[in-house]
């Protein structure tokens, strides 16, 4: 099986302490992984590690064979946990602005979501609500025809009916050939979505699985698990 993420030993120092101590993890083809742990964990290091925004101090990390670079920041896909677009834009120029910076935009996806969001592109972004900005981006993030999709954080502080919506784009969207990393500390709300889980701790991977063995071996949700690991 194609892995199109593959990290080994890796490991972030700052001046005062570790963030990432020795974490290696393998994320295949057609995947949607949790990475979970609390505010703190290294999760956000993590991820700035895989995108490129920040350096290693050791270890290996792959995305489809290559090493970060602007190469590699072209086939990933990121929502950040804050929104990124400019207040006086309506949805209709946030769409053309991806599709004219990103050549694996797929115009047509875009508005189906939309549709499927209840977005018109009429509105402006600077007078959506928390629950639609969010479903903005994720329609701006699941438009493009990506190796690998980062979601960090993307149903925090969204109400429920969103948080449906949200989940049902994520799964009816999501494609096989690519992988996908959610970062969420809600854990009950996303676990239906994960294949395989990863929990983070203090920079240190301390348990990880196919998500459905490690209910049936441990007889416990996800979400159980998760507060169990982290009381």
């Amino acid at each position: 099986m194609d892995n199109i993420l593959e990290i080994k030993d890796l490991t972030k120092r700052y001046v005062r302490k570790k963030a990432l101590n020795n974490i290696s993890l393998s994320i295949p083809k057609g995947k949607v992984v949790g990475l979970l742990g609390p505010n703190g964990s290294g999760k956000t290091t993590f991820i700035k590690i895989v995108l490129g925004i920040l350096t290693k101090t050791s270890g290996e990390v792959f995305i489809d064979g290559e090493e970060p670079s602007k190469k590699t920041r072209a086939f990933i896909s990121y929502l950040p946990d804050r929104n990124y677009l400019y207040k006086w834009m309506t949805i209709k120029d946030a769409i053309k602005f991806f599709d004219d910076f990103y050549d694996d935009f797929d115009l047509e996806k875009a508005y189906e979501l939309l549709e499927f969001m209840k977005l018109k592109d009429s509105l402006k972004v600077g007078e959506l609500s928390k629950g639609m900005t969010e479903k903005l981006n994720l329609t701006l993030v699941l438009s493009r025809k990506a190796k690998l999709y980062i979601l960090d954080e993307p149903i925090a502080g969204v109400d429920p009916v969103a948080r449906e919506q949200i989940l049902d784009a994520i799964i009816n969207n999501y494609n096989e050939d690519s992988s996908m990393i959610v970062t969420t500390h809600l854990v009950k709300d996303l676990e239906r979505i994960f294949n395989d889980v990863a929990f983070l701790s203090e920079g240190e991977i301390i348990l990880t699985g196919d998500a459905e063995e490690l209910r049936n071996e441990k007889n416990m949700s996800i979400d159980e698990l998760y507060r169990e690991v982290f009381r």
